[in-house]
């Protein structure tokens, strides 16, 4: 995916969290703008935070793995009902 691409998710007002899913079947929440960086040749996500809110891990991955992003706040996307014929 573009690297422009993921971060209209991360600048969109009010910001809604969400799932990056990758190439390799591994997923990463993002539950705030702050906690995600996009470069445009990695993107780095803290995937676990301490106590104090400061990230003890971070997970990195190219943007061309980046397969779909979905929301987290339990709702998922609607899909248009194929047509029987």
């Amino acid at each position: 995916m573009r690297p422009n691409e993921i971060l209209k998710h991360v600048r969109r007002e009010p910001f809604r969290p969400f799932r990056l899913h990758l190439s390799g079947g591994a997923s990463h929440e993002v539950h705030h703008p702050e906690l995600i960086y996009v470069g445009r040749t990695e993107v780095v996500v803290a995937v676990e935070l301490g106590s104090d809110d400061v990230p003890e891990r971070s997970a990195y991955c190219d943007p061309i793995h980046v397969t779909h992003i979905e929301p987290i706040n339990g709702t998922k996307p609607k899909r248009r009902r194929a047509k029987r014929g």
